[in-house]
């Protein structure tokens, strides 16, 4: 069974913000902003991330290899490296060390060899090590004919609540406390990064994609936390103002800028201290062809489509 698509009403909304409190200085150079007034058709939104079993029908299906596959090695974290995968890691990334290179790495083995994502308690955990070009294929596939990627302005309205969200600016999808009455409502690092996750939301590395409930009105899950997703966007930092008296911007896209494609929505590794991109505003970039071990999608489509269906 695919991810359901839930219909996302068209409406306008601001989307980025112009206040630099609300992250860390650093994070200017991500493209947050400025604040800009957005139209958006309507369209369809998957309910949640693609799953490992979602993942292993769409591969057995078509025989569609994921980039991780054919370059034989992806990056793992390395708190998640099981044993086998500590012994065949290679090298780690300079600017990052606790992302390792490890061969055999793949959507099928998440944290390399001796890991196995379709165990009855993996399956149902959102597939990872796939790059953009893996999930634009999947989309296409489960979705036929006009199954997509979301835009990163889909993406943005659909996380803040769509059109009965108003212009409510919102951090996260349910309003601006990390954990409402106490309540973890998403998948963050919690502790000292990268040495120590107390683990208080439950999971130390991803969580199933139905985990925590729907984190806002419009019932989707994980929007914010557990795994990044992709965007069909190119990635690009410059961002056009809307003057007062001027139209909103009608269904934006990014310009092709560096060639790289944006991601949203943080993961299961980030934390204030270093990583507060688990906001709904927070961006992030990887090129096409990567995939690690905290990078997923969600599949979006035309509202004029026809109805969607599950395989």
């Amino acid at each position: 069974m695919e991810p359901r698509l839930i219909f996302v009403d068209g409406g306008e909304f601001v989307m980025g913000h112009d206040n630099r409190s609300v992250s860390p200085s650093t994070f200017v150079v991500d493209g947050e902003g400025p604040a800009r007034r957005v139209s958006i058709s309507s369209f369809w939104m998957g309910e949640t991330e693609v799953s490992n079993a979602q993942w292993e029908a769409f591969a057995n299906a078509t025989g569609h290899q994921s980039e991780s596959e054919t370059f034989g090695w992806s990056f793992v974290f390395e708190k998640q490296l099981t044993p086998a995968a500590n012994a065949a890691a290679t090298q780690a990334v300079h600017a990052v060390p606790w992302w390792i290179r490890v061969d055999g790495a793949s959507w099928r083995h998440p944290e390399g060899p001796g890991s196995d994502a379709l165990t009855p308690e993996r399956a149902a955990h959102p597939v990872v090590h796939v790059s953009w070009n893996d999930a634009v294929a999947y989309c296409a596939w489960a979705h036929a004919p006009d199954g997509r990627l979301p835009t990163e302005a889909e993406w943005e309205y659909a996380a803040r609540g769509g059109a009965a969200a108003g212009r409510k600016r919102k951090m996260y999808p349910w309003g601006n406390a990390l954990t409402p009455d106490g309540t973890h409502r998403a998948n963050v690092w919690q502790g000292t990064f990268p040495t120590s996750n107390s683990v208080e939301d439950g999971y130390a590395g991803v969580a199933p994609v139905f985990a925590y409930g729907p984190q806002n009105g419009l019932g989707l899950y994980n929007m914010i936390g557990n795994v990044w997703e992709w965007v069909d966007d190119y990635w690009s930092v410059d961002h056009p103002r809307t003057p007062k008296n001027s139209p909103p911007l009608f269904d934006p896209r990014g310009a092709m800028s560096t060639g790289e494609r944006t991601k949203k929505g943080g993961s299961y590794m980030c934390h204030k201290s270093y990583c507060h991109r688990y906001r709904v505003h927070a961006r992030s970039q990887n090129s096409a062809d990567t995939g690690t071990g905290n990078l997923g999608f969600r599949c979006a489509k035309p509202a004029a489509a026809t109805a969607p269906r599950a395989k």
